[in-house]
């Protein structure tokens, strides 16, 4: 949902819908519209047996960001002195006598009850595809870079003419809308236009424009790393939803193997259904990332497989443990019980609401079909920082 990512994988394939948003009130007993019920962490289910180390050093690695008081890859609410607190008594996991115990301590857990009464969990990943640094009649799909005009409107703020757009072009004149998906595509950006690597074709590039991030692997072994750099502004449409409202896949068959089969096999109608998508990301080479990180996600850290969520930026900070408790999809079908403690560190366009998530599960093929199969309802359980 990186935070890069503007959507993510279930907002890719149907569109859904989001559930009740708002900004997070001063009431302890409620944020955005959903109210939050003090728990003991005796009532997690799963609680004592799950890693604790894991969640800690995901959870220092964002502390890391907080102290150092470095940007944000998207700015979401800032910590408040609790959480920073927190951080600064944050054990090393390799050191520490009780993991478990920093959180009982310097946490308590309340449940996330929105007005549906459940929250609800999807997956996303960091897709990895064949590239090249140069274009070819093999890879002629280019990733841009940001582009030197490209504004970004800080959260919260809206700029005159822009009609409530996240981002603008910077002109002689003021600003003004950018280009959209199909204008960029059709050249709009001349020279401003400028290639980081390319991609087999437009269906490659457009599931990375979605994750916000992937790793590309070269005609001479090494593998490269793209990141979110930045956006057009638009809202995001999902083709999925395109697709099935005209027909051409059955709701229960759709996912990501289906949707990018679909729109390889009918590619006028396809790139006309993308171009209904009007927004546009551009990109970087994350030379920085260590093979075993995770792309970059909202906080500005690398994300760590199965322990960081993406949540919505307008209600939670960045660093929040998070418990979640439900039922996880399994490949050879039926489900699983799922509880684990995750740490916010990311954000997207789909996820609004305050019992809104997004699991990053991992890289590849696999990590993308178990992502795609994650669209279930979850508890959501908030651990706040003691006064």
């Amino acid at each position: 949902m990186n935070g890069a990512r503007p959507a993510l994988l279930a907002f890719l394939l149907l569109g859904l819908l989001a559930l009740s948003a708002g900004r997070a009130a001063a009431d302890p007993s409620a944020v955005g519209k959903a109210r939050l019920e003090a728990l003991a962490f005796t009532d997690l289910a799963g609680w004592d047996a799950d890693d604790h180390g894991a969640a800690l050093s995901t959870f220092r690695r964002t502390c890391r960001a907080i102290a150092e008081e470095r940007p944000s890859l998207r700015t979401a609410l800032p910590a408040d002195d609790g959480l920073k607190r927190a951080c600064a008594a944050a054990p090393d996991p390799s050191t520490a006598g009780s993991v478990k115990a920093f959180f009982e301590d310097l946490f308590a857990p309340f449940e996330v009850v929105p007005p549906s009464g459940r929250g609800f969990l999807t997956g996303y990943f960091e897709p990895e595809y064949d590239g090249s640094l140069t274009q070819t009649e093999s890879f002629p799909a280019p990733l841009l870079a940001r582009p030197d005009d490209l504004a970004s409107v800080p959260q919260g703020e809206a700029w005159p003419g822009l009609a409530r757009l996240q981002a603008a072009r910077r002109t002689a004149a003021g600003y003004e809308p950018y280009p959209d998906r199909g204008a960029i595509e059709d050249g709009a950006l001349g020279a401003l236009a400028t290639p980081i690597v390319f991609l087999r074709d437009p269906v490659d590039a457009f599931i990375v424009h979605v994750q916000g991030s992937a790793r590309i692997r070269l005609p001479d072994g090494r593998t490269v790393r793209v990141a979110y750099a930045g956006r057009n502004g638009y809202p995001f449409t999902a083709p999925g939803r395109i697709i099935v409202e005209r027909g051409h896949v059955p709701l229960p068959e759709m996912n990501l193997e289906r949707l990018t089969a679909w729109m390889r096999a009918n590619p006028e109608e396809g790139r006309e259904i993308m171009r209904l998508n009007r927004s546009y990301i551009f990109f970087r080479l994350a030379d920085e990332l260590a093979p075993e990180d995770g792309p970059i996600g909202g906080a500005g850290v690398p994300l760590t497989a199965g322990r960081s969520l993406a949540v919505d930026r307008n209600l939670w900070s960045y660093g929040l443990p998070f418990w979640l408790e439900g039922e996880a999809p399994q490949p050879g079908g039926g489900g699983a019980p799922f509880a684990r403690l995750m740490i916010a560190q990311d954000t997207g366009t789909a996820i609004t609401g305050p019992a809104r998530g997004d699991l990053f599960v991992g890289t590849g093929a696999a990590a993308g079909t178990r992502a795609g199969m994650l669209r279930h309802p979850f508890r959501f359980v908030v651990l706040l920082p003691k006064p």
